[in-house]
């Protein structure tokens, strides 16, 4: 009988041991398939900022965190935006998702091939918490592109700090 259950338990972790070598086979395998996906792009696809895509209006960044900022402050970042095509580029509207973030740009310049121009954003920080705003950019024949700014206010104290009273106390 204890013979029956060694025998049955060899073959059972034999088998397991099997199964285990497959599972761990399969999964190497799709790791591998995942990876080496990750890593490529087909030509004029962006993976990353920064990476050209194929498009005449290139941007060095889509997206821009100003961090922790405090209420009541107004604050800026300028994305820049190049002509990587070979014909003319003409920013037709920049359109922000909300009226507290307000872009600029030069509404009628039109960029050479090669050139670049910026886009001002603004973000008014008169609400406290966390943020994330879209603006859209409409360009040649209507094409859009998407930037995005985000951060967090922090509010500020309603009054100043209070008067030190014990100022007279302390000696040399």
């Amino acid at each position: 009988m204890i013979y029956v259950v060694f025998v049955s338990l060899e073959l059972y972790l034999k088998i397991a041991g099997i199964i285990m070598k497959k599972l761990f086979f399969l999964f190497s395998i799709a790791l591998i398939s995942f990876s080496s996906y990750a890593q490529t792009a087909t030509s004029g696809q962006t993976i990353l900022t920064g990476v050209k895509t194929g498009d005449i209006l290139d941007l060095k960044e889509t997206e821009f965190d100003f961090g922790k900022i405090p209420q009541g402050k107004p604050v800026t970042h300028i994305f820049h935006v190049a002509n990587t095509g070979k014909d003319s580029l003409k920013i037709a509207n920049v359109q922000a998702s909300c009226g507290c973030t307000t872009p600029e740009w030069d509404r009628d310049k039109v960029v050479a091939p090669g050139e670049g121009t910026d886009i001002t954003v603004g973000y008014n920080a008169a609400n406290d918490g966390p943020f994330t705003k879209f603006i859209t950019i409409t360009y040649n024949d209507n094409k859009t592109k998407q930037i995005t700014i985000k951060g967090e206010v922090w509010k500020t104290p309603t009054s100043s700090a209070p008067a030190n009273n014990d100022l007279d106390n302390l000696k040399d």
